[in-house]
């Protein structure tokens, strides 16, 4: 089995370097499940493929991010992010937020991300 650690250190990394689609491709499983803090889950790659790339083309400009922490607890992952954004039609934002991540077979089965969302 692969280490964790080094493969979310890699993921985060190309996330940073502005390669979050690249990433997915690379790390994510088929019949992967990714979660908003309020909403449905949303299963399988095809699915959270739409949905991360309907997310980009929601971005007008990206200003950076931050890894703030991070951690491994076997095959779980924690990250602290700041996000400095804007989306199209809304205004620069700096953006908190915590991603778990479950991790099977060297890939993400399961994540989720936790931040404060208008309902």
């Amino acid at each position: 089995m692969s280490n964790v650690a080094e493969l979310d250190r890699e993921l985060n990394q190309m996330i940073l370097q502005g390669k979050a689609l690249d990433a997915f491709e690379k790390f994510y499983a088929e019949d992967c499940v990714m979660q908003e803090p309020h909403g449905e889950a949303c299963v399988g790659k095809d699915a959270n493929r739409k949905r991360e790339q309907e997310f980009f083309a929601n971005v007008e400009q990206f200003f950076g991010a931050e890894l703030v922490s991070s951690a491994v607890n076997d095959n779980v992952t924690f990250s602290e992010w700041v996000w400095d954004v804007k989306m199209k039609g809304q205004p620069r934002v700096k953006m908190e937020q915590a991603t778990r991540r479950i991790w099977k077979n060297g890939k993400v089965a399961h994540e989720r991300f936790y931040y404060n969302a208008p309902h």
